[in-house]
């Protein structure tokens, strides 16, 4: 392996940084490794080939008359069938009904079958569709063919890939997004999350000198802000014979709240502007003006010299011209709604607000109800107020207090964002008598991701320094308790813990001594739980009683074992063993007390 590749599959844009790994000498690993990033190409426009440092993450399904073959040629074959990229953004916009998009986001939803074929949601009959794993494939396939054709000598699959996911991705998730991996051939893959790789890029990026702005008992907060999540982590500054270490101590909960609503809040308030012009939108739409607002949002962040940017709002039939609207968005408007709608005035005690919900949903993504990140970031940093009380630190009684906030994503790019986010959190400290925090910074939003995680694979090798962290819950599974039957009431379930916050990957543990009853040849259900806040429980901690906001049901898994010798029904006692993998994902085993016959069960997604 030449290179370790650093991919940040992102909801909105997707990007590929590589670090120059060296020989197996101790030297080679000491030395600073040599790093780029890849200029991916892909269609702009028809016949258009461009190189871009991100791709878009957009997968369009054109009608087979809509753009021919010799206009989806690129370096290493056509795109007929499925566009990806800035062309995809551009054609989806106009026509929204073909157009995947966040399909990192519906990758996450333990609701739907993430292996069937819904995407685009809602499209009609005549529209092929897609998975959202398969449109990750897509995503990487299109990063693949971008590699091997920059690099023919250095094969994409031979080298060490690391993929960038959600601190708060589920095992299922985890699970997903290594099959979208494997499906194109990756042989040497690993799993980081998102916040860790913004932190190994900032390490990257101040050299040696990251150690002259933290301190030992420092705790760092990690806020990204992506297209699709928002994802808050911890981490602690702690030390080893006289070395500062990074420890990961707490993750959010998976909130899809993002640069996604920010653009649909936009389009909204320019939907209203017109209906005030007497110009009413159907539904789709506002779908495309999504979209047009996305784009004039990104071109106002990057440029901050505009002060506006027009918008074109499609129309269908004959006078097709004469019928299409147009309108603007001001920059004005984008920080008034950005500011005011996405980053509210909140003091540490106010917290998201659950709303009582329809009693019927469309399908959808289960998006925040709450579109207040500042009032997610005050639950957080409240619900985690004990995360380094095992590390020696002083406690924290009320909420954990951050000495330094390292952002992340394309949204904090604004300083007018950056700046109230920071405002407000400080306001907290000095309530509680603590000093400011100080802003990290040094590290390009956009790219950082994709970096540190290539830096990652350089630290893998023996250079540079490792974040502490493991599994970032705690993970439980569901065992049935054995009782006389009572009608309107099922069994009572108990949680036993598997794997321990914190278990390292690459490691088992024996769960218990404890033996349960499994049963073989039938169809069963498992039910498995998990926790960001137990971080005393270890693996056998059995419970039978806990608050909501202590453990979260995950999407059971339904199987059906092997019986083999054995009759279609039976229980066979078994002890339980866990193991996480070196990719992050949880393998459960369950070993027959008899002949020490296994079995597996891996999370995945329920069928």
């Amino acid at each position: 392996m030449k290179y370790s590749i650093g991919i940040d599959l992102g909801t909105t844009n997707s990007v590929v940084s590589y670090v120059e790994l060296g020989g197996d000498d101790a030297q080679s690993v000491q030395d600073e490794p040599v790093t780029g990033l890849l200029e991916i190409a892909q269609l702009t426009s028809a016949g258009n080939v461009e190189k871009k440092k991100q791709l878009p993450s957009f997968l369009y399904l054109p009608h087979e008359s809509e753009i021919t073959e010799a206009e989806t040629v690129l370096p290493w074959g056509t795109q007929t069938s499925k566009i990806t990229g800035v062309l995809a953004r551009e054609l989806g916009a106009k026509t929204p009904i073909r157009l995947v998009s966040s399909a990192k986001s519906w990758l996450s939803h333990g609701g739907v079958d993430r292996k069937s074929n819904f995407l685009p949601l809602n499209s009609p009959e005549d529209v092929s569709t897609v998975s959202p794993l398969q449109a990750s494939i897509d995503y990487l396939a299109h990063l693949k063919s971008a590699w091997n054709n920059e690099f023919p000598e250095d094969s994409f699959d031979e080298q060490e890939v690391i993929i960038t996911i959600p601190a708060s991705f589920d095992p299922a998730a985890r699970d997903l997004t290594a099959e979208a991996a494997r499906a194109i051939g990756v042989r040497h893959l690993t799993l980081l999350e998102e916040p860790q790789a913004a932190v190994y890029s900032w390490v990257k990026s101040m050299g040696d000198n990251w150690r002259d702005q933290v301190s030992v008992g420092d705790v760092i907060l990690v806020v990204d802000i992506g297209g699709g999540t928002t994802d808050l982590s911890l981490v602690a500054v702690t030390e080893d014979e006289g070395n500062l270490i990074l420890n990961r101590i707490a993750v959010g909960d998976h909130i899809l709240l993002g640069g996604d609503n920010m653009d649909l809040a936009l389009a909204y308030q320019v939907r209203a502007k017109l209906a005030k012009e007497g110009k009413n939108l159907q539904p789709w739409q506002v779908q495309a003006l999504t979209h047009g607002c996305r784009s004039a949002k990104e071109k106002m962040l990057i440029d901050t010299t505009l002060e506006a940017v027009p918008l074109v709002v499609p129309s269908r039939g004959s006078k097709l011209l004469g019928a299409t609207l147009r309108s603007e968005l001001t920059r004005a408007e984008v920080e008034q709604t950005l500011v005011n709608g996405f980053f509210p005035e909140a003091t540490i005690d106010e917290h998201p607000v659950e709303k009582p919900r329809a009693a019927l949903t469309q399908i959808g993504l289960p998006y925040a109800q709450d579109a207040g990140i500042t009032r997610h970031i005050a639950g957080f940093l409240s619900k985690q107020a004990g995360a380094a009380d095992s590390l020696g630190f002083d406690s924290q009684d009320e909420f954990i207090k951050p000495a330094a906030i390292l952002f992340n994503g394309g949204t904090l790019k604004a300083p007018v964002l950056a700046n109230r986010l920071l405002s407000i959190v400080n306001g907290w400290l000095a309530e509680a008598g603590a000093d400011n925090a100080r802003l990290l910074d040094g590290a390009d939003l956009d790219l950082a991701v994709a970096k540190g995680a290539a830096y990652f694979g350089f630290v893998k090798k023996g250079g540079g320094v490792r974040i502490r962290g493991g599994l970032a819950s705690a993970y439980y599974i569901g065992v049935e308790s054995s009782m006389p039957a009572v009608p309107g009431m099922e069994a009572p379930v108990e949680a036993l813990c598997l794997a321990p916050f914190g278990m390292e990957e690459g490691t088992e543990a024996e769960v218990s001594d404890l033996e349960f009853g499994l049963i073989v040849g039938q169809p069963v259900r498992f039910k498995f739980f998990g926790s960001t806040v137990r971080r005393d429980d270890v693996s056998g901690t059995l419970l039978d009683f806990w608050s909501p906001e202590e453990l979260e049901e995950l999407p059971e898994i339904q199987a059906n074992l092997t019986a083999d010798n054995r009759k279609e029904g039976e229980v066979v006692p078994v002890r339980l063993a866990a193991k996480v993998t070196e990719i992050g994902t949880l393998m459960v085993e369950a070993i027959s007390r008899d002949d020490d016959q296994r079995w597996q069960v891996e999370f995945d997604v329920r069928d």
